[in-house]
């Protein structure tokens, strides 16, 4: 068996080792070989591609990014895109490609499946937002970081009396918020879930500092959204990719806050560190079950699906079902984060 993998949308902690657990799967236990596409589909359009071995492989585990490069582009966005993408799997005649990514890459998996190319999705998103997994590789980083970095924030915050506003990632759901969020201790914790009430906001800051405590930290997905009426924010536009441009809500509350409250107001925006480095290792087994799951899917001709973990097994979920609905932030898990705020 000849088998082509990819990954496709923005890069997170885990991907080089999905990579390596399906070429030692396929070389070690099926007797195949790997095909590598550089830069997501795009490289499967344009047929960039390496020969992918266990030597190959060596050291990739803990190893953050992917080797094979990644992009947003996808065959539907593309003049030829579907035809150029059955030209690179004949001419190499592959059995099908491994598709490692998020929502929007699963979803064109899914279209490729539709439109005959045989693909095995392989759930990749640091935010979590997948419906039909528990939990995706990366996000354990992601937590790990952010938590990390709100645990050396309360120190500077407590020397100065400052109110410290962290943005963390989270366009749609704001999982990274609340895990590191908790585990950090924040003060405040906003998500796209749940739209604020900037009022709301300052007055129970205020009401922390008249109890004498004078350091919060605010952790704010980038996604988050105030309620209707009560804040306007500027409209930051789309990207290249037709998504809204998200980030730089933390600048945007901070004068409000610091205007309200009288409070210096400090932001940090974690941004890409959440996404670099090396991976957790829960992110290192995680990736590591699902290379190897997408690989045995791939040899059993499981086309059309995607490997996803539920209650602790590996299961395979249709690609349609998988990228069918967002996962939100579960109303007890953010009741615990209020338990805590000030």
């Amino acid at each position: 068996m000849r088998l082509g993998v990819l990954t496709s949308g923005g890069d997170c902690p885990g991907l080089n080792a999905v990579i390596r657990a399906v070429v030692r799967t396929v070389e070690r236990r099926l007797g195949g070989e790997v095909l590598g596409f550089r830069d997501g589909y795009l490289g499967l359009m344009e047929d960039r591609h390496e020969v992918l071995t266990i030597e190959r492989c060596r050291g990739l585990l803990p190893k953050g990014g992917t080797v094979l490069g990644t992009s947003r582009h996808q065959p539907y966005a593309h003049d030829g895109g579907l035809a150029a993408v059955r030209a690179t799997v004949a001419a190499h005649d592959l059995a099908g490609v491994v598709v490692i990514g998020g929502n929007g890459s699963l979803a064109a998996a899914r279209d490729l499946g539709t439109d005959g190319v045989r693909v095995v999705g392989v759930p990749k998103t640091i935010d979590n937002d997948l419906g039909a997994t528990e939990v995706t590789f990366g996000f354990d980083t992601a937590v790990a970081t952010a938590t990390e970095a709100i645990d050396r924030l309360h120190t500077t915050a407590e020397s100065h009396d400052r109110v410290m506003l962290v943005e963390v990632m989270g366009r749609h759901v704001g999982h990274i918020a609340t895990w590191a969020g908790i585990a950090g201790g924040a003060t405040i914790i906003l998500v796209p879930e749940e739209p604020f009430d900037i009022d709301e906001v300052c007055a129970t800051l205020r009401r922390r500092h008249d109890q004498g405590r004078f350091a919060s930290i605010v952790v704010v997905a980038e996604g988050a959204l105030p309620v209707e009426g009560t804040l306007t924010l500027p409209d930051p536009g789309l990207d290249d990719f037709g998504h809204q441009r998200l980030g730089g809500i933390a600048h945007a509350l901070a004068p409000e806050i610091e205007a309200r409250t009288g409070f210096e107001t400090k932001v940090v925006v974690l941004g890409y560190l959440q996404r670099g480095g090396s991976p957790t290792a829960a992110d290192r087994v995680l990736a590591s079950r699902f290379g190897v799951a997408a690989a045995e899917a791939a040899a059993e001709g499981a086309w059309g699906s995607m490997v996803a973990l539920q209650a602790g097994r590996i299961v395979r979920v249709p690609l349609a079902d998988a990228v069918a609905s967002s996962k939100t932030v579960p109303a007890d898990i953010h009741a615990v984060g209020k338990v805590f705020f000030a």
